[in-house]
């Protein structure tokens, strides 16, 4: 499922990120992989949207920041809305509201949806299932405050990036098995963590990255599961689930030059042969995260406008 080479717009991206002469994330300090983590991915406001507000809500650990958006359609709020809960990638480790802000923002213009983006707290300081318990909490909230925020409860998905794809997945898997959530009306993956294999074909030919590395996962998992129980749980690995059928139709996106490639393969063919509704969508030039370089990598554009074509379709 891999290209020969990488695309030409993603390969000159990569090598004036690789110029800059940064470490791995493994490498690094959790204080320092944060700072650079939000230095490298937070970026002007762009693109812009009607409305953008901070807010909180009472979480089951304590108070957890959102940053709402809402696009020019949605600014009357009399008006119901789509939406999406949105949760950011970083390996549960990393990430801020800012380091997602560029996608978040393509996700509401082009999905015409209010996103709600959530600071879910970071392990190895909230290891698993704090982010799960958090990321199932705002699914609650949004649902719960919607006429507030003048959207559809029964419009409301879920979304994520790499970390955020697995608990939005762990969000839909405890909604039809604990009861203790919304259940969400589409899930929208991209590049999820969904296993923790790394010797798939996927993670041995990416080994090095680019962009995320397999040293960088087993970093990653270290600091989010407590225990190697932790890691039989379908909360935190979600290809460990017994059963992936009967969850809110999925958009799975993967990269032919991602570590995580197969995983989200897997994931994918999982929901189809399990009863889930998916749409698997695969980019075989692209690397991981390459959807935050919508405005540099003609690829990324069109594979956000197709996940946002799919969360139109489906909320």
């Amino acid at each position: 499922m891999r290209a020969d080479e990488l695309d030409p717009d993603l390969a000159a991206a990569i090598a004036e990120i690789e110029s800059l002469g940064l470490p791995a994330w493994s490498d690094l300090s959790v204080e320092a992989a944060r700072d650079l983590e939000d230095d490298l991915f937070s970026g002007p406001p762009e693109p812009p949207v009607a409305d953008v507000r901070d807010l909180a809500f009472d979480g089951p650990h304590g108070e957890v920041p959102v940053r709402v958006y809402r696009p020019e359609s949605a600014v009357d709020d009399s008006a119901e809305s789509r939406a999406l809960v949105h949760c950011h990638g970083g390996g549960w480790t990393l990430g801020t509201l800012d380091s997602v802000d560029g996608i978040c923002r393509e996700l509401a213009t082009r999905a015409d949806a209010v996103v709600v983006s959530v600071d879910y707290r970071l392990a190895p300081e909230h290891p698993f299932p704090v982010a799960v318990d958090e990321a199932t909490a705002a699914l609650e909230w949004v649902t719960e405050t919607a006429d507030a925020l003048g959207v559809d409860p029964d419009r409301t998905g879920v979304s994520g990036t790499s970390a955020g794809g697995a608990l939005a997945v762990a969000a839909s898997l405890r909604a039809r098995d604990v009861g203790d959530a919304p259940t969400p009306a589409g899930q929208f993956l991209l590049y999820p963590i969904a296993g923790r294999d790394f010797e798939t074909d996927s993670y041995r030919e990416n080994a090095d990255g680019p962009l995320l590395t397999r040293e960088d996962m087993r970093w990653f998992y270290e600091q989010y599961l407590r225990s190697p129980i932790d890691a039989a749980n379908p909360y935190a690995v979600p290809l460990e689930a017994t059963d992936l059928g009967d969850l809110a139709p999925a958009t799975v996106v993967t990269a032919g030059f991602d570590p995580l490639r197969d995983d989200g393969v897997a994931l994918a063919e999982r929901f189809e042969r399990e009863g889930t509704p998916v749409e698997h969508r695969h980019y075989p030039a692209m690397a991981h995260g390459f959807c935050s370089l919508a405005d540099r990598v003609a690829t990324a554009e069109t594979a956000l406008s197709a996940v946002a074509s799919d969360a139109r379709s489906r909320l």
